[in-house]
């Protein structure tokens, strides 16, 4: 095996590693909403809530919708421009990495607005705050990490990977 197909190997099969992490918190995130939902029916069973029109429930409701509505673009536009950066750089082995941290990132961001969106919403019985949770959850298709999508992303469709 000559030295080229060897370094192509070793590129695909750190692509795959990222790929890999990404899906993992992806899912992560979805499995935390479901412990989320869980918790909350707990809550709901037990009648541990706020009221939504209280200081405190209008404090929290406050809070998450800010969060959410500021945390989604910043995030996404964040990402980009890093992405931007990122994509100038030569070493393939480094964009990958790059990616990786900044792609966790931005599903961890955008992944706590959507589990808090359900823990409010059993919190405070309030219909905003599943609509919260909704806003996020379709953030949060839009950083579903995909093979194609990274090599398109870090422009590596002329790299043999």
């Amino acid at each position: 095996m000559d030295s080229r197909s060897q370094n192509d190997n070793i590129l695909k099969l750190k692509l795959k590693k990222v790929l890999s992490s990404l899906t993992i918190t992806y899912y992560s995130v979805f499995g935390a909403a479901f412990l989320s939902a869980l918790a909350g029916y707990y809550i709901l069973q037990h009648s541990m809530n706020i009221d939504s029109l209280s200081k405190a429930g209008i404090t929290l409701s406050s809070i998450l919708i800010i969060y959410i509505i500021g945390s989604i673009p910043v995030t996404l536009a964040y990402f980009n421009r890093i992405l931007k950066k990122i994509r100038l750089g030569e070493d393939t082995e480094y964009k990958l990495m790059e990616y990786k941290k900044y792609g966790f990132l931005r599903i961890v961001i955008i992944g706590v607005g959507f589990v808090l969106g359900i823990q409010f919403f059993y919190i405070l019985h309030s219909q905003s705050m599943i609509f919260c949770a909704g806003i996020a959850a379709i953030a949060l298709v839009f950083c579903k990490p995909s093979e194609i999508k990274i090599i398109t992303d870090l422009n590596l469709e002329n790299e043999d990977i």
